[in-house]
């Protein structure tokens, strides 16, 4: 068996893919979108390597765009086979696929129409809304926990990653010349303990276990401490008036940060004040969430039981704007107010303009709750810069800015270490993917120091014998 890694490998995060060759089976795992500067994004336009159309299968762990954001090209290259996930991720992959096709037409425009200026031939787009929808059609839903045949000689079992909605781990079992091998890719993990989702749940065996490791080198500030110190600072921008802007990806965390903030209003533990969710993307993420209560932990369902969370965010007279000019309004809106809105790396959509119009103002507050890729608006603020480029203009920033990484969707080190200690009595072979060197390479020294496992730092497109 031959898995080669066509992204997030060779110290890149983004751009999941993995394409697994046996004897008698072709099976991708993951096919997601290089995010970050240009350099990166423009390894999406370079197809792998191999035959996209002779795959026999399509594995999906979750729906973020890094892990899902090239799916549509294997339309594009004629693949008409059956993609598999679970129940959500076809929702929200198909959320998220629509609007990575809807920004992409609304570029392709605009660069055309500079190209046209110039005299140049237009150029097209990594892929049209119609590839998307061709797309959706070859899905299918799989049950969590259940051996699933995907391919010859080849079975899946999908179980929770508790990373966002629907997420989850692979195992697969491969029978290969009479004997078979277990291969386990972790997907995205979530922390332990985070509200709204249940935790991951470990595998006991593997030969092989690919790993993320986007924060292997540290751990978060535990969730709870992440919770008083977010309440605080909400207090405070909230005495002075002034703006709080959230870059929020649409997904997982504007969920939580919802839930969080009409937990504060129902205890009291924060005055009442104008929330405003400007993402038409996470109003319909929160629409799928509703759809998949059985994916809730303990905590979440009980809170719910009690009273729903749009009745406490509507007691203290937030607003989910979705159209263009409620999102402009915004700007002459009064603080103190707290605006969610996306993307979560600050590399496109609405929080881009808010930003744009709010970063030069010392009474604004800027919070920062995800993983900010190299090369983003959102790293640059995160490594301090006090002046930033935006639509071609320089911006001055003097606005705090907050960073909570304890609201991170992905596991840190020691819930990564947790996971895969379930499985360490079976000897398995450690490849770290998902992660930056200064993330992987300390994770690959704890793991050596923790479990006498050497772990593998694979390259990008490097080939993995199994």
């Amino acid at each position: 068996m031959k898995i080669v890694l066509y992204g997030a490998a060779g110290g890149e995060v983004t751009g999941s893919a993995y394409h697994i060759q046996t004897d008698r089976a072709s099976v991708l795992l993951d096919f997601g979108m290089f995010q970050g500067h240009r350099k990166v994004e423009d390894r999406n336009c370079v197809l792998p390597k191999c035959n996209l159309t002779k795959l026999d299968a399509v594995l999906v762990t979750h729906g973020h765009l890094d892990h899902t954001g090239r799916l549509p090209l294997l339309v594009k290259a004629g693949y008409s086979g059956p993609i598999l996930c679970t129940p959500a991720t076809i929702e929200m992959a198909g959320l998220i696929l629509r609007d990575s096709a809807k920004i992409q037409a609304g570029d392709n425009e605009r660069i055309n129409r500079k190209r046209m200026r110039a005299g140049e031939d237009p150029i097209e787009p990594l892929y049209t809304p119609a590839h998307v929808e061709t797309l959706l059609g070859q899905f299918i839903a799989v049950p969590y926990n259940d051996s699933v045949a995907v391919a010859p000689g080849i079975t899946a079992r999908f179980v929770e990653a508790g990373h966002m909605l629907g997420s989850t781990s692979i195992q697969l079992t491969v029978e290969e010349k009479g004997r078979p091998k277990t291969v386990v890719f972790s997907g995205d993990l979530g922390p332990l303990g985070a509200p709204i989702l249940k935790d991951f749940e470990p595998f006991h065996k593997a030969d092989v276990v690919f790993l993320e490791s986007t924060y292997g080198d540290r751990d978060h500030k535990p969730f709870n401490d992440t919770v008083k110190e977010f309440i605080e600072i909400v207090k405070e921008v909230v005495a002075r008036k002034g703006k709080i802007l959230v870059p929020t990806f649409a997904v997982g965390r504007a969920q939580l940060l919802l839930t969080l903030l009409a937990g504060a209003f129902r205890n009291k533990k924060l005055p009442p004040f104008p929330v405003y969710l400007d993402s038409p993307m996470a109003v319909a993420a929160t629409e799928i969430y509703r759809h998949h209560p059985e994916l809730f932990d303990a905590e979440m369902t009980a809170f719910i039981k009690q009273r729903g969370v749009a009745a406490d965010l509507e007691m203290a007279k937030s607003k989910i704007s979705v159209t263009a000019q409620d999102s402009m309004a915004l700007n002459d809106a009064p603080g103190p107010c707290m605006i969610l809105a996306g993307a979560g790396m600050c590399n496109a959509g609405r929080i881009v303009h808010h930003l744009r119009n709010n970063l030069f103002k010392p009474e604004t507050a800027v919070l920062i709750v995800g993983f900010q890729a190299e090369g983003s608006l959102g790293r640059q603020l995160v490594d301090g810069s006090k002046l930033v480029s935006i639509f071609g203009e320089k911006v001055a920033v003097k606005a705090s800015i907050h960073t909570l990484g304890g609201f991170s969707a992905h596991a840190g080190q020691t819930d990564l270490l947790k996971w895969l200690g379930a499985m360490t009595n079976s000897r398995p072979r450690v490849v770290l993917v998902h992660g930056e060197d200064r993330a992987r390479e300390p994770f690959a020294e704890k793991i050596q120091e923790r479990f006498r496992i050497q772990a593998e730092l694979p390259s990008l497109e490097a080939s993995v014998q199994v």
